[in-house]
């Protein structure tokens, strides 16, 4: 190897010098340089993931099922699950493939913006991005407060007090919650967020098989009731809801936590992530329809058929670790979607050339992160209708972000072969979630009409 002289390599180090000049880095923004702090492993963005999927959301599947019956019903599990993995997996191929060329992705409107151009992540898919992140915020403050009145109702069973003012309670929880300042600073929540999944997933699945077995459970019918009509639109609803337990709205946010280098280590994240899926989503799904069959329709969530109609169909202390449980982990996944909205605000009224701890960003950071979760909390007590809003955000939102987006960006940046299974095979996999997702649109808005018709705002179910 020849050697290279003092004068070439000064030659070189004023060339490099001088494009330094030319071409200087990328400034971040506030949002970028405040929320999405670049220090995580790959195994921390396992735990992210793994919160922002196996999620509470997880124990409407029963009610998914019932709308479709075991056959179609276990299929659309498995189905979605493979396609998400792949989908997920096709988007962080293309966040890998920029980072390599010297431009890092760090959000959904990133990778619009280079890959399909400026008004995509812009107008299209930065909206629709934090419109449902924003949405899951929403159901999760829902969520929590359902879960408070399930814990109050367990201790004193004839409480007079309303579900709207657990969401507020709740609420206030978030409020504290939510001025964690990046979404680093939340692995060591999120990994006893992923141990809480694991916990009360079991603890539901055990009560469910009990209660299947027991004298006390309801006799059991699978068949699909209904007219043609209503099975239809109750089959396309069962598909937005298994879409969006499945889904994952902040995949870039997520990998842009992972400290540099980045390549391979999202997909050991995912592995992470789907080992949980797994061991969580099929067990609740399979074990919470078995037990109550077409009953598993009277509740949008699992627990609420375990809390019985006259009295609680397991004891008492197993019922309250379970919400307990659901509640702390309910808390995390809030907080976890609320990241792409703190990041959003960080870049408008922060300013990185100062510290993220000065008053001058503090303050505005308090009050902007606030407001975001009072509103947040103020719409989830006056529309409590959990299932609805469930399949109104993969209908509109996830379908869309998580099934066609990294299907086109694929094929967009690395031009497979027309001839190929990979470029039809992605083709295929977005018309018809395209399809779907229009389809789910109207049937769940459908659902929803039909249910404010019996609800009324800060409705106490």
């Amino acid at each position: 190897m020849a050697a290279l002289s003092p004068n070439s390599t000064v030659k070189a180090t004023t060339v490099v010098k001088e494009s330094e000049v030319l071409d200087p880095p990328k400034q971040l923004d506030a949002g970028a340089l405040f929320v999405l702090k670049s220090r995580g492993s790959w195994l921390h963005c396992g735990y992210h993931l793994s919160t922002s999927i196996v999620a509470p959301s997880l124990l409407s599947l029963p009610y998914a099922l019932a709308l479709l019956g075991w056959v179609a019903g276990v299929l659309c599990l498995i189905l979605l699950g493979l396609v998400t993995f792949y989908s997920y997996n096709l988007l962080s191929m293309v966040l890998d493939h920029h980072a390599q060329l010297g431009q890092r992705q760090l959000r959904f409107r990133d990778v619009a913006r280079d890959i399909l151009g400026p008004r995509w992540g812009k107008y299209a898919v930065g909206p629709l991005q934090i419109g449902i992140c924003y949405a899951a915020v929403i159901a999760g403050a829902l969520l929590g407060g359902q879960s408070l009145k399930f814990i109050y109702l367990l201790s004193v069973p004839n409480g007079t007090m309303k579900l709207y003012q657990f969401i507020i309670i709740f609420g206030v929880l978030l409020l504290i919650l939510a001025q964690i300042p990046s979404f680093h600073s939340l692995r060591h929540i999120n990994l006893v967020s992923l141990t809480l999944c694991l916990a009360y997933s079991a603890g539901v699945t055990v009560g469910s098989v009990y209660i299947g077995y027991s004298k006390n459970g309801d006799t059991r019918d699978y068949s699909v009731n209904g007219s043609a009509e209503n099975r239809v639109f109750g089959a396309v609803n069962a598909v937005s809801i298994i879409a969006t337990t499945y889904a994952c709205g902040i995949i870039p946010e997520i990998q842009a936590t992972i400290a540099p280098p980045v390549q391979g280590k999202m997909f050991k994240g995912l592995c992470v992530c789907y080992a949980v899926i797994a061991s969580t989503f099929f067990s609740v799904a399979i074990s919470g329809y078995w037990a109550f069959g077409n009953h598993a329709l009277e509740s949008s969530t699992i627990i609420s058929n375990l809390m019985g109609k006259e009295k609680p169909l397991l004891p008492t202390w197993f019922l309250l670790i379970i919400n307990v449980f659901t509640l702390l982990q309910t808390a995390a996944v809030t907080v976890v979607y609320l990241q792409p909205t703190n990041e959003v605000l960080e870049k408008k009224f922060a300013d990185p050339k100062m510290d993220q701890f000065s008053i001058r960003n503090v303050v505005p950071r308090i009050i902007l992160r606030s407001l975001s979760v009072i509103v947040a909390t103020a719409f989830a007590a006056m529309l409590p209708f959990f299932g609805d809003i469930m399949a109104i955000m993969g209908a509109f939102g996830f379908i869309p972000l998580d099934f066609i987006f990294p299907m086109v960006v694929y094929n967009v940046t690395f031009k497979p072969s027309k001839r190929g299974l990979v470029f039809w095979g992605n083709t295929l996999i977005a018309v018809v979630s395209g399809v779907l997702s229009a389809i789910g649109a109207i049937a769940s808005v459908r659902q929803t009409v039909l249910d404010a018709k019996e609800y009324r705002l800060f409705a106490n179910i």
